[in-house]
């Protein structure tokens, strides 16, 4: 698979806002008035009554059909993390990201859903990739709130929100890539090299730091 090469010097901290309580945290949560459109656009036709339900109760989820505007790749957290700082630090970032209910939620472009699961069972890393949950066309999905609710860690939220019309999705192919990379980085944590022989578990084991 091609590996991405960013134009930044400086690697790209996709969780700094996670850690820093300023400005730019709540703007990177923060659904922008062009981002609300492109969410809206996914509601069954109705997307003006979507904008005025979120104008009335900017705090309020809402329920969004897959499909059409994004597909929605549902992960375990842990995991999901490795994917983001996989796609910022080598690939080509990521698209919106939100939190529910303990889960990842990576927004992706339509038909994502569909091919993704394909891939993976392609793949001879898929067995070390923990099985997303896709929702695609004939699922919804849960969206966060426009705005975050400030304290309540339980409700869904963003995690990195849509600021435009047409934001950039992932497809399956790079979200394989980071399912990839991501296992790989596990697997290599997982390893333990020494420059010294495994012990005789038989050997004798003498005290030598009292010797004169």
């Amino acid at each position: 698979m091609t590996t991405w090469l960013r134009d930044e010097t400086t690697p790209y901290d996709i969780f700094r806002f996670l850690r820093n309580p300023d400005e730019e945290r709540h703007q990177a949560a923060r659904v922008t008035d062009c981002g609300a459109a492109w969410l809206a656009s996914a509601a069954a036709g109705q997307p003006g009554a979507a904008l005025a339900r979120w104008r009335e109760r900017p705090g309020s989820a809402a329920v969004l059909p897959c499909g059409t505007v994004f597909d929605v790749v549902n992960v375990e957290p842990i995991f999901g993390r490795r994917m983001l700082d996989r796609l910022w630090a080598e690939g080509p970032g990521c698209g919106p990201v939100a939190v529910h209910r303990g889960r990842m939620l990576l927004f992706a472009a339509p038909g994502t859903a569909q091919r993704l699961p394909s891939l993976l069972d392609w793949e001879e890393w898929g067995e070390a990739v923990p099985r997303p949950l896709c929702h695609g066309t004939g699922d919804a999905v849960t969206v966060p709130p426009l705005a975050p609710r400030e304290g309540d860690t339980s409700a869904p939220r963003w995690v990195v929100a849509p600021d435009t019309r047409s934001p950039w999705l992932p497809g399956p192919e790079v979200l394989l890539w980071a399912c990839v990379r991501a296992a790989r980085a596990v697997s290599a944590a997982d390893v333990r090299v020494s420059i010294f022989p495994s012990a005789d578990p038989d050997a004798n084991v003498y005290d030598v730091s009292r010797r004169r």
